[in-house]
């Protein structure tokens, strides 16, 4: 197929496929937005210009709007009166009282996984860890995604599927809320995270359930010392 085969209807020319991102244009989208949400790039409550993020992206505004409509659904972006969408922004008492839920489903999520969890994606979560914790300069997003890692090993392992959605759509309340400070959170982030993984790989559901529990509360504690 030719590169002018690949043309995207209404935008630019694709690159070969060799060198494009996987998956469908709103895939390429989605994964691209999440990406500059996460990085802080595009910031809470900013409004999304289609026609400047279609270009910035490389698609046509159709494939752009299917994934922000994913996003919306998820919670990250927010529809607003004129119909367009901003970055949802999340106050300091949302952030905290999600914080509190979450201390209570992760904590019993993480002893229901207990003893379900594979050893190979404990010991790939404890090598991504480590080399977070070892990269110089900090890197957020690496940090973010290994805090991700760990969490999903019990949230898709706790066998509650009703609990796992609750859970990941907390989970999207508390990366929004933006600490400036967030480097300041890889040693105890790391330290708390190998209590988890050591008392999941030992299939201690009451030291998991623990874990947990202390490693949300001491978030909560960070946040409150962050913003006061």
């Amino acid at each position: 197929m030719s590169v002018d085969a690949r043309r995207d209807e209404n935008g630019p020319d694709l690159p070969p496929a060799a060198i494009r991102p996987r998956g469908t244009l709103s895939d390429q989208a989605y994964q691209s937005l999440s990406l500059l949400i996460r990085e802080r790039e595009l910031r809470a409550g900013e409004p999304l210009v289609e026609q400047h993020l279609a270009a910035r992206l490389g698609v046509s505004r159709t494939p752009l709007r299917h994934a922000m409509q994913r996003l919306e659904a998820e919670g990250l972006l927010r529809k607003v009166a004129n119909r367009s969408h901003i970055v949802r922004q999340v106050e300091l008492k949302e952030y905290l009282q999600s914080l509190r839920v979450r201390e209570t489903l992760e904590a019993e999520a993480a002893a229901l996984a207990a003893g379900s969890v594979p050893e190979a994606s404990i010991a790939h979560a404890r090598q991504a860890l480590e080399s977070v914790r070892a990269s110089r300069p900090y890197d957020m997003l690496a940090h973010w995604r290994s805090d991700d890692e760990v969490h999903r090993l019990f949230i898709d392992h706790c066998g509650n599927e009703v609990m796992t959605r609750i859970i990941l759509s907390l989970r999207v309340t508390t990366q929004l809320f933006e600490i400036d400070r967030l480097v300041d959170r890889l040693e105890p982030d790391s330290r708390e995270h190998e209590l988890i993984l050591d008392a999941l790989e030992a299939g201690d559901a009451k030291a998991t359930r623990r874990a947990v529990a202390a490693h949300i509360r001491s978030l909560f504690r960070f946040a409150v010392s962050a913003v006061g």
